[in-house]
């Protein structure tokens, strides 16, 4: 609930026991005994805003146990001291550096052995849960006899997501609690569900508020609250061939979702429950191989790179801090409009302008419709979120926007025509943003009273589902300005990609080569299905001309000329039949009709020949090349800031690391061997940049 009112008489205090004290020995943890004897295991890890399950948190849950073990109490809590939530997972980063399968494999036997003990425990062992478990969290709390969920939390495995799947008993437990088919789903899409239908799974026992919590701690001590157990028909399902039927099915889905080849830890989950799942010790013993041998995969360690990597870009937009109260957009176009509905969501009131009311209306509609989505069935949310949404259409709002964000057409005399109206209008400090997506902001900062406010904030399409935000500076910014910009993405939940002005900056500069290198391939004849499943088996999300029909033919177009005109770089002239489909409002999937057409947001591909295995290599080389310039001509000097803004921003295939890591891990000299190859094949376009000599 959204409501004020209902904030304001909201639960402010955890209910953690008797005044807390640390043992000589815990560091992380504390524990208490209150005057019914039940002990209170609180962790509240040092260091950290949010608790996570590292070696150290561990061990001083066996040193409780240790600590109990001569005198048990009636029943043991455990829960966090932390009001953020419970625990979010395992420590991955202490496993980041780990190259030995063996040591990885003792590592987690030596942890399951603590939480085993947990739940071996003979007195009633209760997990108070508030605002998420997951991971290793939700493993430790698995490892209770009950488990009491707070209102609003949240629960889950993600760990298919770093290219693992949960290693502390959970795949054992899980599946042997509840419907294990229903469990494997969750543990192999890595989704979160709230408490609600954590219940209905037989995951909690209990979801209540806050201030319910020591009655319903008493009750489950005194073994007066249900615990929940199997059902008949969920333990048939766990039987060898029902295991058998349902792991098939499972392959299948898995394999259109995340090809073995690629992401092999869902289908090590399927193996593991399919030869295991009716026996839970057996399963759990076979989860530390599998787990171990996972870990070690070159898919798991460059999907925990791109976890790092998103972890980097957020420390990049600083402490959080508040700076913005009010945002405007200028232009409700798809980007303008999506980007005012996304400010609004994030809880910022944001007023939007156009020069007509009806891209303005139409911008409102498309909000209410994602704010449905956002909100899992919450009214009021959806309600709160539309009210903070304000048409203007005379520009008023303009005044009162410490951020005014300008998202108009790809045009830079159009937008120093805007500025030259808007900037006279906007208050003391305020930042002018531009949205642009190509222009370098030398060319925009022309006639402005204060072009040290102007700054560019690069989203991309679609905004609610990319968190990727590039942050353009340029010689004569103020360096706070730049900042705020930062902090402001932070503050709408994005990752902020830093990025000097330069053509292209990195994600368009990067990407432009590889949809023109698509589209030339369309223009010698070779089928765009074809094209794309090319792009797809080398583990794209979606091919490079259904990339171009979701970003706008009309901005690729655009990108496209000012790039060939901009670099020195052969690009081929771009197809006349772009040019011709823009000209008649085929613009990809906004419009309906681009290079595909599109049906209930979807493109409709007619069967093609498969693609020969080296025409991927056609299609990634040129990108790569481009990564290399684009570090060498400083756009950025960190190489994981291009890797980072490849995989958040277009999806480059995050089980390889990003373009550069890729292009180490495949070796620098190889890498331009095939360019020379492919040069000597196709043109100067793929001529090695100067920029790998840097990177041997």
């Amino acid at each position: 609930m959204n409501d004020p009112v209902w904030s304001f008489l909201a639960d402010r205090d955890l209910e953690t026991g008797p005044a807390p004290h640390r043992a000589e020995a815990l560091h992380h943890w504390s524990f208490t005994r209150d005057a019914h004897d039940i002990g209170w295991a609180i962790l509240d890890q040092q260091g950290t805003d949010t608790n996570l399950l590292s070696q150290a948190v561990l061990e001083e849950l066996g040193h409780i146990l240790d600590m109990i073990a001569d005198r048990a109490p009636k029943a043991l809590v455990v829960r966090s001291g932390k009001k953020q939530g419970f625990l979010a997972g395992a420590d991955i980063g202490e496993f980041r550096d780990m190259r030995d399968e063996a040591m990885v494999r003792d590592r987690i036997a030596a942890a399951h052995a603590i939480v085993d003990r947990l739940e071996a425990l003979t007195f009633p062992t209760i997990a108070v849960i508030h605002g998420y478990a997951m991971g290793g969290g939700l493993e430790v709390a698995l490892a209770c006899h009950q488990r009491i969920a707070i209102e609003g939390t949240r629960l889950g495995f993600p760990e298919v997501q770093l290219g693992l799947h949960p290693g502390l008993g959970g795949t054992a437990r899980f599946t042997h609690l509840c419907d294990p088919i229903a469990a494997m789903e969750l543990m192999l899409t890595g989704k979160s569900i709230d408490a609600g239908r954590a219940k209905d799974m037989g995951l909690v026992d209990a979801v209540i508020p806050e201030r319910h919590v020591h009655a319903a701690i008493m009750g489950a001590g005194a073994g007066e609250m249900d615990q929940g157990r199997q059902a008949l028909l969920d333990r048939l399902k766990d039987v060898a061939p029902v295991r058998h039927l349902a792991a098939r099915q499972m392959r299948s889905q898995a394999e259109a979702r995340a090809p073995l080849a690629h992401y092999p830890a869902p289908h090590a989950l399927i193996d593991l429950w399919e030869t295991h799942g009716g026996d839970q010790e057996a399963m759990k013993q076979a989860e530390i191989t599998s787990f171990a041998h996972l870990m070690m995969s070159n898919s798991a360690q460059n999907l925990i790179r791109a976890f790092f990597l998103r972890q980097k870009l957020k420390g990049l937009a600083g402490p959080g801090e508040k700076t913005i109260a009010h945002v405007h957009v200028i232009g409700a176009g798809a980007m303008g409009g999506d980007i005012a509905a996304w400010c609004a969501w994030r809880g910022l009131p944001t007023s939007i302008s156009d020069v007509k009311p009806e891209p303005i209306g139409a911008a409102l509609n498309r909000a209410a419709k994602l704010y449905e989505k956002l909100a899992h069935g919450d009214r009021l949310k959806v309600r709160d979120a539309l009210d903070r949404l304000i048409p203007d259409l005379d520009g008023a709002g303009i005044a009162k926007a410490d951020i005014l964000i300008e998202a108009a057409p790809e045009k830079a005399d159009l937008k120093r025509t805007l500025y030259a109206s808007a900037e006279p209008r906007m208050k003391d400090g305020a930042i002018l943003a531009t949205n642009t997506s190509s222009i370098p902001l030398e060319e925009l900062r022309d006639g402005l009273r204060h072009p040290e406010r102007l700054v560019g904030i690069h989203f991309f399409n679609p905004v609610s589902r990319l968190d990727l935000v590039e942050v353009i500076s340029h010689d004569g910014v103020d360096p706070q300005v730049e900042a705020s910009a930062r902090a402001f993405t932070g503050i709408i939940g994005k990752l902020p990609a830093p990025a000097r002005s330069a053509p292209g900056f990195i994600v368009n500069r990067i990407l432009t080569p590889y949809l023109v290198e698509a589209m030339t391939m369309m223009d010698e004849g070779i089928a765009p299905e074809t094209i794309d499943r090319a792009a797809m088996d080398f583990g794209m999300p979606m091919g490079p001309l259904e990339l171009a029909d979701q970003v706008g033919l009309d901005i690729g177009l655009a990108v496209a000329a000012m790039l060939k005109r901009e670099l020195d770089w052969p690009m081929p002239a771009t197809p006349q039949w772009l040019a011709d489909k823009v000209s008649a409002g085929q613009l990809g999937r906004k419009a309906g009709k681009g290079i595909y057409a599109w049906k209930d947001g979807h493109a409709v591909k007619n069967s093609a020949p498969q693609p020969p295995p080296e025409m991927a290599d056609r299609l990634i080389m040129p990108m790569l090349n481009m990564a290399a310039a684009t570090l060498r001509e400083q756009v950025t000097d960190d190489p994981d800031i291009i890797d980072a803004a490849m995989i958040f921003g277009t999806g480059f295939a995050p089980f390889r690391g990003g373009p550069l890591h890729y292009a180490h891990a495949r070796g620098i000299g190889e890498v331009k061997a095939v360019l020379e190859g492919l040069r000597e094949a196709h043109g100067e376009r793929f001529r090695p940049d100067p920029g790998w000599d840097m990177l041997q």
